[in-house]
């Protein structure tokens, strides 16, 4: 698979494969056997895949509430464990969110939440330092600019490689960059066919040198009649190449920029080999102006 560059000279770069691996849905709760769950992680790699994207806050919902917190960080390191592909990967997650009885969502960017969201990361990845750390999402209960301060310590304590944002807008990504210097490597936020408007930060990573890393990249594309209503130039691409819908939305985001790598979920190793040949598929300037339509 063609690469794209995660990181700079200062905390190194790293190539990893143009296409990443979304972990979020990832559960052994019945409808994922373990044996469906390493054939996509065997699947992924085979096929150039090497950027792997969890969060301590993503497990399975309502049966587990507060317990799902750190269940995908889990399994995801049990996983690579079992078939001995560590070195293989570039392992990214993410704190600040928080699980609630019932299986919701809360967040906490507090101090001592963060500090110790690293430090339980490092225990459930057995890991001594985490490759990619994400700030997962502005908390309305905490300043951005005490998050940023907190996200300078942790790059101070040598516990992570890289930190990144996740759910930031253009000035908190500046007033990252600013603060954090070359730590900060990249910014998550979601991008689509369907959902257009993170464009501006992607203008400001490709300015400071960021990977974006777009989340929920196949938005608006799982179901054929969303698909047929309001996409149709998607749909009329991937006819016209005889590929699926999904990696004709995955080859328009990658041509958005040099810095975008989509990490697309996947459950299926058929799925991810699909996401996967999305980077050798080139669209021409006639079809990238229909898609940008």
């Amino acid at each position: 698979m063609r690469t794209r560059t995660i990181g700079n000279d200062t905390v190194g770069r790293v190539e990893v494969g143009a296409v990443g691996l979304g972990l979020m849905t990832f559960d052994q709760t019945g409808t994922q056997p373990r044996q469906q769950l390493l054939d996509t992680v065997s699947a992924a790699l085979d096929a150039g895949v090497t950027l792997f994207d969890t969060a301590d806050a993503y497990g399975p919902g309502e049966e587990k509430g507060e317990r799902a917190q750190g269940e995908n960080e889990r399994l995801v390191a049990s996983l690579l464990d079992e078939l001995g592909v560590r070195d293989r990967v570039f392992l990214a997650t993410k704190g600040g969110h928080v699980r609630t009885e019932g299986g919701g969502w809360a967040t906490d960017s507090s101090r001592s939440h963060l500090l110790a969201a690293v430090d339980a990361s490092l225990e459930r990845l057995g890991v001594e330092r985490i490759d990619l750390w994400q700030h997962h999402r502005p908390d309305p209960a905490t300043p951005y600019e005490e998050v940023i301060g907190t996200l300078a310590e942790i790059r101070d304590s040598g516990k992570v490689r890289m930190i990144g944002l996740s759910n930031a807008n253009e000035a908190q990504i500046r007033a990252a960059h600013a603060e954090l210097g070359d730590a900060l490597v990249s910014v998550q936020n979601q991008f689509s066919p369907k959902f257009r408007s993170s464009r501006p930060e992607i203008d400001v990573c490709a300015e400071l040198g960021l990977a974006f890393l777009p989340w929920s990249p196949l938005g608006g594309l799982g179901d054929a009649k969303d698909l047929a209503a309001h996409h149709p130039a998607f749909a009329r691409v991937a006819d016209d190449r005889g590929v699926s819908p999904q990696q004709v939305a995955l080859a328009w985001e990658l041509a958005q920029s040099p810095v975008v790598i989509p990490i697309p979920g996947a459950k299926r190793a058929s799925s991810v080999t699909d996401s996967a040949a999305a980077a050798a598929l080139d669209l021409t300037a006639d079809e990238l102006a229909l898609l940008d339509g």
